[in-house]
């Protein structure tokens, strides 16, 4: 315990001397295009200084942290209000991906750079026609002497217009009839910065443009640039979805808490929270917010944790998020006196978690693997 005290002390001591007061609360869903160029230099220099691989191997470049140390990392991290990192994609997903399940040569050529926040990454799931319907994709990839040539559309691609690099699910077999879709689907790495890759932003309803299409008309990538053996990507992806909710995840709830409480502050200033409903919302939103917690560590701290538990969070946190925002606006509404900033910040989190429940695999998709995992239920039982 005196040992993950100093690594506590030691964290927020390297927050306290590298965090400036403009960085602080920088960033983050439907604000990620917000102080870019400042928020990757100080990823850099979280990086030079071995927190954003804290969870990784030594072997693979990182500090092997426990889970506790993980957990302290981010709660510090959180509670300081430092801004959104830019290299979630790359340190939390693609990096354990190449450590479980790339080559040698794949692990030297990507690790470095990305533990480095040197090169990053955006994800390439979703389709127009195939978003929860992973399996559906259509984009294609070929082989073309000793390389890939891959033609398709990606769509909802998170930080496409800055990445360098993106990791793509695409089909390089037909499926077998009345076999499972998702054989043939191939895990490729795919450079973004060449001819055959164009981003297009799509303008939300928030005024940013963080999510983009993706459009590949015969872009190319290495034969040896697939991940696990071709036709068997469908095992890697759901991997690399796996490690998206780790231990990140309670950083994520401690930025929920100071969202609720700055939220009742609000309330107090203005006098909403006179109304007796106002409070009583106030208060179920914080002993939801104590339960999605309590979860969410014991999903962690788990052995073995059941394989749904990570459905539930995502159930809970996304309800959660949009219930705050819905509620922001009527004690907004109730209240008088709210400054400018205040409606605008919470405007734009009342609009944003409206996805919540879409983007991350969506709330309907996380509640059919429910019916089937747990409850047992046949698929054409879903409602």
């Amino acid at each position: 315990m005196d040992g993950d005290e100093a690594f506590r002390r030691e964290i927020r001591d390297w927050l306290a001397a590298n965090l400036t007061d403009e960085l602080r609360g920088a960033g983050g869903p439907g604000r990620e295009n917000e102080a870019f160029p400042q928020r990757l230099a100080f990823t850099r220099r979280l990086a030079a200084a071995g927190w954003t691989t804290l969870a990784w191997p030594v072997a693979h470049g990182g500090r092997g942290a426990s889970l506790a140390r993980q957990l302290i990392f981010h709660e510090a991290y959180a509670e300081s209000a430092a801004p959104s990192r830019v290299d979630h994609i790359g340190t939390t997903m693609v990096g354990p991906t190449l450590m479980d399940h790339g080559t040698p040569e794949q692990q030297r050529r990507f690790l470095p750079p990305l533990a480095a926040a040197e090169e990053l990454w955006c994800q390439g799931y979703s389709e127009p026609g195939a978003g929860s319907d992973l399996a559906g994709v259509t984009t294609r990839a070929r082989l073309d002497g000793d390389q890939w040539v891959i033609t398709g559309q990606k769509v909802w691609t998170s930080l496409a217009h800055v990445a360098d690099w993106c990791f793509v699910l695409a089909r390089t077999a037909p499926a077998e009839p009345g076999g499972p879709r998702h054989r043939g689907l191939s895990y490729l790495l795919v450079p973004m910065r060449q001819p055959g890759v164009t981003v297009r932003p799509i303008r939300q309803i928030t005024g940013d443009s963080e999510f983009n299409e993706v459009f590949f008309d015969e872009a190319r990538t290495a034969r040896d640039l697939v991940v696990g053996r071709p036709g068997e990507g469908w095992r890697v992806a759901m991997a690399t979805l796996a490690y998206e909710r780790g231990a990140a995840t309670v950083g994520q709830q401690i930025g929920f808490q100071r969202d609720l409480d700055d939220l009742v502050s609000l309330a107090r200033r203005t006098g909403a929270a006179a109304d007796p409903f106002l409070r009583e919302r106030l208060a179920r939103a914080s002993v939801d917010l104590t339960v999605l917690r309590s979860h969410t560590m014991r999903t962690l701290a788990a052995a073995e944790p059941p394989p749904a538990n990570p459905s539930v969070v995502k159930l809970l946190w996304t309800r959660w998020r949009q219930g705050l925002g819905e509620l922001a606006m009527d004690v907004i509404a109730c209240g008088g006196g709210a400054s400018g900033a205040d409606v605008e910040r919470w405007q734009r989190l009342f609009l944003f978690s409206r996805a919540d429940t879409i983007y991350g695999g969506s709330n309907e998709i996380q509640r059919g693997i429910l019916a089937e995992r747990v409850l047992g239920l046949p698929r054409g039982d879903r409602r």
